[in-house]
């Protein structure tokens, strides 16, 4: 024994050479599931926050329908009742609202944009809720994946660490396609 070691041997040095590369593993392994859960919960907030923006935009479209359809019930209730002088001119200013509430692309507040809005804010939701699960998938087959890992580590059964090591690549898989195309492979 050496004076370094201080009376005690170096257990590292007797065991399994393996144990090493499969500790490298599990931190390998570590490393992709915290990308994966952090990607999971930003995709799985976006999904949420854009649930939401969907949500407040087909409100808006309904309460402009709403307004659409009282302006035009009140323009052609004028129109059919006993006319004043100036029914046809507020006839005219009530159909040219009614109009405005139908299309308004200088403030993008008319039903028409309201409508491709929610539309575009349910598409990015879908994609994050697509992505979400897919992250999911990672992080559960790479948590397994270092559960078997550990098992190897402990029980000497090399095959655990293989299908450790194959559980680590779907993870990754996973986890790439949920980055880069959420909406190219459909499980559920």
């Amino acid at each position: 024994m050496s004076a370094g070691h201080g009376g005690h041997a170096d257990h590292g040095d007797h065991g399994n050479p393996m144990n090493k590369k499969i500790a490298l593993l599990i931190a390998v392994l570590a490393l992709v599931l915290a990308f994966s859960e952090t990607l999971g919960k930003s995709a799985q907030t976006a999904a949420l926050s854009l649930n939401i923006e969907a949500s407040n935009l087909w409100a808006f479209f309904q309460a402009k329908t709403i307004r659409q359809t009282v302006v035009r019930t009140a323009a052609e209730q004028a129109a059919i009742s006993p006319s004043s002088k100036d029914s046809s001119k507020q006839i005219e200013t009530w159909k040219k609202t009614a109009e405005r509430y139908q299309s308004e692309p200088e403030t993008n507040e008319g039903r028409k944009e309201l409508a491709e809005r929610a539309k575009a804010a349910e598409a990015k939701r879908d994609r994050s809720l697509a992505a979400y699960h897919h992250y999911e998938l990672a992080s559960a087959a790479v948590q397994i994946a270092i559960v078997l890992a550990s098992a190897a580590i402990i029980t000497g059964a090399m095959a655990l660490m293989w299908v450790g090591i194959g559980l680590g690549l779907v993870g990754v898989v996973f986890c790439g396609i949920g980055f880069f195309a959420p909406t190219a492979v459909h499980l559920f």
